[in-house]
């Protein structure tokens, strides 16, 4: 819902949402779209080449800068065993990769565009548990400088997050840093602890 909020899916209909202090409401939605770079948990992938559905982020993208962005959202090396590359046509919505080879397909394509926002829903659900580890550091460089909304239930991915909200049944319940919301012993602090003894401690290191 905060999503579709903040990209004018629909308008609020009280309160204002302000982007660099202007209403997002005064702004045509497909300029401010162009803002955001997204990582959905569900992702979109076209018919065409791999390099066509990572440049399609940056008009006029170079095969160089291509590259760099894959090799930044650890894509490069699964790419480069593909039959012909970055070269390899690929199926309606990425049918013949699996889940996980299309979800950093779109998180390359955010490391070219390197918008003023980033929207990460679920970003790495698919992804293996190192590889995470090594996007989650990519995306913590990615952020510095900018806006970012993070939409995850492991929160393992949201320590760093400067404010988190906590939402249910659509209401905001708790709300906080990390830290913060651990004292208060609430929903999160009560999440964190089960998710933290179910990967044996690893997610507060």
């Amino acid at each position: 819902t905060l999503i579709n909020l903040l990209m004018r899916f629909y308008d609020v209909t009280s309160g204002c949402i302000k982007a660099d202090n202007i209403a997002i409401t005064d702004m045509k939605r497909h300029s401010l779209r162009q803002n955001y770079g997204m990582v959905l948990q569900e992702t979109w992938l076209r018919k065409g080449t791999i390099f066509e559905n990572i440049a399609i982020a940056k008009e006029n993208a170079t095969r160089e800068e291509v590259i760099e962005a894959a090799r930044m959202a650890y894509a490069h090396s699964f790419i480069r065993r593909l039959p012909q590359g970055y070269d390899t046509e690929i199926a309606e919505d990425g049918g013949n990769l699996s889940q996980g080879q299309k979800q950093l397909l779109c998180i390359a394509r955010v490391m070219l565009a390197l918008p003023d926002m980033l929207i990460l829903d679920e970003a790495t659900s698919s992804i293996d548990t190192r590889t995470e580890i090594k996007i989650q550091k990519v995306f913590n460089r990615m952020m510095e400088g900018r806006t970012s909304f993070i939409v995850a239930h492991r929160l393992s991915t949201i320590r760093e997050a400067d404010q988190i909200l906590v939402m249910k049944d659509g209401n905001i319940i708790e709300q906080g840093s990390h830290e913060e919301l651990l004292q208060t012993g609430g929903i999160y602090a009560q999440l964190y602890t089960t998710q933290n003894a179910k990967d044996g401690g690893k997610i507060g290191q």
